[in-house]
């Protein structure tokens, strides 16, 4: 297949790509910042665009040509999950882009989603889970979905949504608690300071979930909604523990240095429905 990647040298859009080619599709690979993208072990081997998404000319529609599917993970200004900017930027843009390329004759779409578009809900959340999303990021995700569901009675193609939940390797944000984590390792600091540890959390390796994408994508014309999840909840103080412990460190945590976050549960986790068929 030929498939374009927006958000291509992004924190999953890399390892995307990366898949991408490794199991022999074509890729038309798009971000804005072509430096991070020759950085990158698969820029030899795709077509690379440095565009924004949200300002292609029709002429810069030409570079979908032939193009069987598009993988869109663009979203500017995370991890500023409360910010109103998703629903008055991203949202409208979002939309706009994408029906400008199923206009331009793409007709198979898979769109990365997020677990905040459950809002506060707790324990096991299903891709049958009806949103109830309590953050603008949430919300605009959501609504996006929901656009998109209504564009398909006039303008038919396929839509793949997969629900992002938590994800860490190479490439994640420098501030992710992870990398937070990494940083201090590295630095030989004796105390990490973090909440209190007891939420429970739904945690894959970022080239797993790249993995995982992929398969959806390579069902075909199918259209649904699933979880790219573990399934199996974990509390972020035992992964703290665990990863420090890989790290063959020795680091005291400061439990309860941070309050809780206002805009998760305590303990949610997905229902994994992509690895098992």
């Amino acid at each position: 297949m030929k498939i374009a990647v927006t958000g291509a040298t992004g924190f999953v859009g890399r390892h995307i790509v990366s898949c991408l080619v490794d199991r022999d599709h074509q890729v038309v690979a798009i971000s804005r910042d072509e430096k991070k993208a020759r950085a990158l072990s698969w820029y030899d081997r795709v077509s690379y665009f440095a565009k924004d998404i949200y300002a292609l000319s029709s002429d810069d529609m030409g570079l979908l040509k032939d193009v069987d599917a598009l993988i869109h993970l663009a979203w500017p200004g995370l991890p500023n999950y409360k910010d109103m900017f998703h629903l008055e930027e991203n949202l409208p843009n979002d939309y706009q882009f994408i029906k400008k390329v199923v206009e331009a004759g793409v007709t198979h779409v898979l769109v990365s989603g997020t677990c905040f578009e459950y809002g506060m809900m707790n324990g096991e959340l299903t891709s049958e889970t009806v949103p109830q999303p309590t953050t603008p990021y949430g919300e605009a995700k959501d609504s996006l979905r929901r656009h998109l569901s209504l564009l398909q009675k006039s303008l038919p193609f396929t839509l793949q949504w997969v629900r992002l939940f938590y994800m860490f390797g190479e490439g994640q944000n420098s501030k992710s608690l992870l990398a937070l984590l990494d940083q201090a390792i590295d630095k030989g600091e004796a105390v990490f300071n973090m909440s209190g540890g007891e939420q429970l959390r739904d945690y894959l390796p970022v080239e797993e979930s790249a993995l995982r994408i992929v398969h959806v994508l390579e069902k075909g014309p199918l259209n649904g909604i699933w979880n790219c999840c573990s399934g199996r909840p974990v509390s972020v103080r035992r992964l703290v523990e665990e990863h420090i412990q890989e790290r063959g460190a020795v680091m005291r945590l400061n439990l309860g240095y941070y309050p809780y976050p206002d805009y998760e549960p305590m303990a949610f986790w997905g229902k994994d429905d992509i690895s098992d068929g």
